[in-house]
């Protein structure tokens, strides 16, 4: 039950499909209930990756919460960028090596956009919150981790492709799987990379006076 005026954790909605985010919050003991959200990913004219990535986890957030009166909804969305480009999931196996040519031998950063909606607990929350509608606050972040690759060779990243494993990542890589080989430095979180930065979302969850344990 909850105390305090706080909200159970078992209340909270993850407005997301990725199996990865869903692997990392039940590794931290966080739960939740899944709610995909079904929203236009579209990159608009003149954006540039941190107002994308913000724009589209509102928006799965935003989607999701209006089915679920009273119930807090956490939505993220993770995009790799180099060159000012975003490179978000590849389209085919084409698509995919051109990414993994940009990243060779080179650092990116991945940007994940992390929005927690959740009801106002009334208390005195001094950061991040902003007020969504009436009675209701909107936890926004982004949180940013540096990565640098090996070069990689044309048998390497058609290897790589082949496996299957950029599909549906993206980047085109999978830090947690096969390319891992690749992966020579990372500066900032881990987790944030594989799709969720969980320190920031049990942050946001505490300010937002959901419980945890």
């Amino acid at each position: 039950m909850a105390e305090s005026g706080g909200l159970p954790a078992s209340d909270l909605i993850l407005a997301s499909a990725s199996p990865r985010r869903a692997e990392l919050l039940t590794a931290a003991g966080i739960p939740f209930e899944i709610r995909p959200a079904h929203i236009d990913e579209a990159a608009r004219p003149g954006e540039d990756a941190r107002t994308y990535a913000s724009r589209v986890a509102v928006d799965k957030a935003s989607a999701v919460a209006g089915s679920s009166p009273g119930r807090p909804v956490l939505a993220a969305d993770t995009v790799v960028v180099i060159d000012g480009l975003i490179l978000g999931k590849p389209a085919d196996a084409d698509d995919a090596k051109r990414m993994l040519r940009l990243l060779s031998g080179r650092t990116h950063e991945v940007m994940t956009a992390v929005v927690l909606l959740a009801n106002d607990p009334g208390g005195d929350v001094r950061e991040g919150p902003r007020k969504s509608p009436p009675g209701s606050l909107s936890y926004t972040a982004v949180e940013v981790t540096a990565v640098e690759f090996v070069l990689l060779s044309r048998p390497e990243i058609d290897w790589y492709v082949a496996t299957g494993e950029p599909a549906d990542k993206a980047g085109a890589y999978a830090i947690q799987g096969l390319a891992s080989r690749f992966v020579t430095r990372i500066e900032g979180s881990y987790s944030n990379v594989v799709g969720l930065p969980v320190s920031l979302v049990y942050m946001m969850c505490a300010r937002a006076g959901i419980l945890l344990s």
